[in-house]
């Protein structure tokens, strides 16, 4: 920004700590935090976060809660033969039952989504 960017967006995927369920913490507080400290919106990838697609779904709808500007959910048509990132990936079927979700907490939330 510094140099005259003034496209930034924020990308909360997860840090690291001695929890080996999943690939990283997601960070959940620090949506809200982003959103008092910054103007710049947030993003949220619990796909990376979780690193498995178990987990998914109730990070997305967390994130969404928090207040994230949006979402970045792996998809694929077969994860199971993704060259990368298969375990993370949700498969067409339950990523549209996840927008379904999406769509219901964002119409209680009042926040649109696209």
């Amino acid at each position: 920004m510094k140099g005259g960017n003034s496209r930034v967006i924020l990308c909360e995927r997860g840090i690291r700590t001695f929890e080996t369920e999943t690939r990283n913490t997601l960070d959940i507080g620090a949506v809200p935090a982003i959103k008092r400290l910054s103007h710049l919106p947030i993003l949220v990838d619990p796909s990376h976060a979780m690193g498995d697609w178990h987990y998914v779904p109730s990070a997305s709808l967390a994130a969404l809660a928090a207040g994230a500007d949006g979402l970045l959910i792996e998809i694929h048509p077969d994860p199971a033969q993704a060259k990368s990132d298969g375990r993370q990936s949700l498969n067409y079927a339950r990523f549209a039952a996840l927008l379904e979700r999406i769509r219901a907490l964002a119409s209680c939330l009042g926040v649109s989504v696209r």
